[in-house]
């Protein structure tokens, strides 16, 4: 470790090296997939590289996203496309590198960061915790030519990147309104560009439509299957109307995939009970900045003041004593506060602690885990109240 260097990566660094990195780590994979992700995130100075002399070792980069918790928009860092090249790893050349971007995440304001582990031991070390996943249910594509039938469907078209602050917003308010805990909201960049060919919704394979208070997303895997990467909708005429577009592919497609909320209202919808979750992807979650992080995130509506004392290891300015507030506004706030000035027993929680806390794992999930001790019964019913939540994500990346 000792001539590795990790510095901010830039448009000078070989984007060969990436490459033969990123296939590496994941497999053959787009060139142009690549790049799509990985420019925007080196042009905005949210890439690390490791580097042994002038030879690219190691990459990790994160987005810019919004992570919504109980209808609230949080700002969260998405770490993606963490590589190390095979004959450098398990030398430190990973934990330094997402060290370093643990910081520069917090560097930049961000609150939160999520990430899908190819491998939770290092995140785990560093701080994330599990916080939700991703679903997919497989259903017989038939199974959608029984749902109802409004008399009238409003309207669906296809979207263009015009559109982009629409579908953006839509999305917003499906959230929003769901109370969701859990989804992420792109920027506006990110959407205009797959909606410009051949972006993810502009190219041969996949499909985009937008109706008032509506959006879906769809491809077809293979010729007889529809991977529905999302339908939502604020309302139920326009929620049937997505999904009636999908179904127009029933006399072809056999089986439909699709991403789905633990309460998606698919589950409601369909006449029978032919869906079934086929996949379940983990993601993990890390607090950057602990008291923006509960200040912006929506809490249940309960009058609490619970000690806490958070240790951090690698955020210092999140460890201490602190008094956890939430009032029936639903707005919480953390303040530090002396041992002897305490709101009762401490509960102890590391960062992956307090992580899956925020997440909203109970209390006694967290003891049986070795992730938290201390504290009252009392109190951990109250954060109970407080977090109550059913994370998901309908995005990988």
């Amino acid at each position: 470790m000792a001539d590795i260097i990790v510095r901010p990566l830039t448009a000078d660094d070989s984007r060969a090296d990436h490459l033969d990195l990123s296939i590496r780590a994941f497999g053959p994979h787009d060139e142009a997939i690549l790049r799509a992700m990985a420019d925007p995130a080196i042009a905005d100075g949210r890439g690390l590289g490791a580097f042994d002399g002038d030879r690219m070792v190691a990459v990790a980069l994160f987005h810019d996203l919004s992570q919504w918790w109980l209808g609230k928009a949080v700002p969260a860092a998405g770490v993606f496309g963490v590589t190390v090249a095979p004959e450098y790893r398990s030398r430190g050349v990973g934990r330094a590198l997402m060290t370093a971007l643990t910081e520069l995440m917090a560097a930049r304001g961000y609150p939160l960061s999520v990430l899908y582990p190819a491998t939770m031991h290092l995140y785990r070390r560093l701080g994330w915790e599990l916080g939700g996943a991703r679903y997919e249910a497989r259903l017989p594509a038939r199974s959608l030519l029984g749902l109802p039938r409004p008399a009238a469907l409003p309207p669906v078209r296809r979207p263009g990147p015009g559109d982009a602050a629409e579908i953006l917003a839509v999305i917003d308010a499906v959230h929003e309104q769901g109370r969701d805990c859990g989804p992420i909201t792109w920027d506006e960049h990110s959407m205009r560009r797959w909606l410009t060919p051949p972006g993810s919704y502009a190219d041969s394979h996949r499909y985009a439509f937008l109706s008032p208070g509506g959006f879906a997303g769809y491809r077809w895997r293979g010729n007889e299957t529809i991977y529905v990467d999302r339908v939502q909708a604020t309302a139920a005429e326009t929620t049937l109307a997505l999904w009636s577009v999908v179904a127009s592919h029933c006399s072809v497609a056999d089986t439909v995939i699709t991403q789905v909320a633990p309460h998606d209202p698919l589950w409601w919808l369909l006449p029978e009970q032919d869906a079934e979750i086929s996949e379940r992807e983990s993601w993990m979650l890390r607090l950057l900045d602990a008291p923006a992080a509960i200040a912006a995130r929506g809490l249940r509506a309960v009058d609490i003041d619970v000690a806490l004392h958070i240790t951090d290891e690698q955020l210092p300015h999140n460890s201490g004593q602190w008094t956890l507030t939430v009032r029936r506004s639903g707005q919480g706030r953390l303040t530090r506060t002396a041992a002897t000035a305490a709101a009762g027993p401490a509960l102890a929680l590391g960062a992956g602690g307090l992580a899956a806390l925020y997440a909203g794992t109970p209390v006694a999930t967290l003891r049986q885990a070795g992730l938290a001790s201390g504290g009252t019964a009392q109190a951990d019913a109250a954060l109970d109240d407080a977090f109550a939540a059913a994370p998901y994500m309908l995005d990988g990346f």
